[in-house]
Formats: structure tokens, C-alpha cells, sequence
């Protein structure tokens, strides 16, 4: 069961990034509603925790083989990802998108494959 909300909740961020990124380039006045501001930390942090207690329950260590690369992945997925809600120019955020797409594709093959090199 943590397992099939962990990837609900990896899909629904994706796609709340996918629509928030809409709305920044398009200067949305959507990308200023609360919920918009909110909702998007409350999914996130559901799913690091979840993740974290799926960790623990398996005795996978975080900083080792798999888990550490979508950690990295993570990492750089939220970089592109304040590039794309911050950027000045348009062009700009297109380029925080594409990394952040790019990031999050590499986290969900590495999550699907169980490995740090999953092409």
C-alpha cells in the first residue's frame, strides 16, 4: 500500500509541476492562488516520508547504490525545478523545465529499474 501512494503521489507532483510551470511561463494569475502554494509542499513532504518509512522497512540504506541516485536526482529536479518557478526570461524557465523533466525521468527509471544506470 505505501508503495502504490508513493507513485500516486510522484505522479501528482509531476503534474502539479507540470501545470504550476504552465502558469509561470504563461504569468498565470492561477500561479498565485494559495492552494497552488501550498498543496504542492504538503504532496512533496508526503512523499520524502513515505519514502523514508519504505527505506527503513526494506533496510535500504539512503546514501548507497539506487536510493542515493534519485536522491541526487531529487536534488537536481528541485534545482531546475525554483529555476523554472524563479527565472527571469522565459527562456530561462523553459531550460529549468526541460532539466527538471529530464531530472524527474531519470528519478522514475532509476526507482522502476533498481538501478543507478537504468538506460
Amino acid at each position: 500500500m505505501l508503495r502504490s501512494l508513493h507513485v500516486m503521489l510522484a505522479y501528482l507532483t509531476v503534474i502539479g509541476f507540470v501545470l504550476r510551470a504552465v502558469w509561470s511561463l504563461t504569468d498565470s494569475p492561477f500561479k498565485h492562488h494559495k492552494l497552488v502554494k501550498i498543496l504542492p509542499h504538503v504532496i512533496d513532504t508526503l512523499l520524502l516520508v513515505i519514502g523514508v518509512v519504505m527505506a527503513y522497512q526494506l533496510s535500504i540504506a539512503p546514501l548507497e547504490g539506487w536510493l542515493a541516485a534519485k536522491l541526487v536526482g531529487l536534488l537536481a529536479y528541485i534545482g531546475f525545478g525554483v529555476v523554472t518557478m524563479r527565472g527571469s526570461t522565459t527562456a530561462i524557465k523553459l531550460l529549468g523545465l526541460v532539466g527538471a523533466l529530464v531530472s524527474v525521468g531519470y528519478i522514475f527509471a532509476v526507482a522502476f529499474s533498481r538501478s543507478v544506470w537504468p538506460f
